[in-house]
């Protein structure tokens, strides 16, 4: 029997092999959740943040699992004890892909066409759709200060980040890759779906509003989007 210790105060070691995910309920939180339900991944170790009171993502033994100080983060672990370590919610949806999507239904094979393409609108979900919108949500709905430069600036910015999506969506039948749901889409949804914190109305793009309700309808999105 092999035990890893991570430095976790409240649950201690795991018998390997384990899958445990440090996470909470946000928007990059919902990201990891979503895409596990979808895979029917359920026999995995759930380890919730506490992110506000005791500010555990800032604590020394989780900043040793993500320097940045943030989640959620993947531990791996095989039957010998062989940990890998992931943050940045893009490559852990690649790598939960990669591993447990063997049937390829939201992901594309590394030699697909379409990799490409997968990989370039994770890519701008991460590095530019979740720090606008995470900065639109601060400025105008959670910030002491009334700053209307701040707010315009944002929110300015965020609109046109939705109507890259909207235009995307158009000329790609309704979806960011391929012809159905893609890791992109499960990435760019639960932060989609939080626009009211950014004073934004869906109605102003009839497009992504389309693609939001039929995701938002999926049963196990549904599930997820509760934890």
């Amino acid at each position: 029997m092999v035990k890893v210790d991570e430095g976790d105060p409240k649950y201690g070691p795991l018998e390997a092999p384990y899958t445990k995910l440090y996470s909470f309920g946000t928007s990059n939180g919902k990201k990891i959740f979503i895409l596990l339900r979808l895979l029917g991944k359920e026999d995995y170790f759930y380890r919730p943040m506490d992110m506000e009171v005791e500010m555990e993502q800032k604590q020394s033994w989780f900043i040793k699992l993500n320097p940045n100080g943030r989640f959620p983060v993947l531990s791996e672990v095989d039957s010998n004890g062989k940990q890998i370590i992931l943050h940045e919610t893009g490559v852990i949806s690649q790598w939960i892909a990669d591993k447990y999507d063997v049937e390829r239904k939201y992901s594309y094979n590394h030699d697909d066409p379409l990799w490409w393409e997968q990989s370039q609108w994770l890519t701008f979900q991460v590095a530019s759709h979740s720090p606008i919108q995470g900065q639109t949500h601060h400025f105008q709905s959670f910030s002491d200060v009334d700053d209307e430069y701040g707010k315009k600036r944002f929110q300015d910015e965020l609109k046109r980040i939705y109507d890259v999506y909207e235009k995307r969506l158009t000329i790609n039948n309704g979806w960011l890759v391929g012809d159905h749901l893609n890791i992109a889409d499960i990435n760019a949804f639960p932060w989609v779906s939080r626009c009211e914190f950014a004073k934004i109305s869906l109605d102003e793009f009839p497009i992504l509003k389309k693609w939001h309700d039929k995701i938002a309808a999926i049963p196990e999105v549904q599930e997820a989007m509760l934890i």
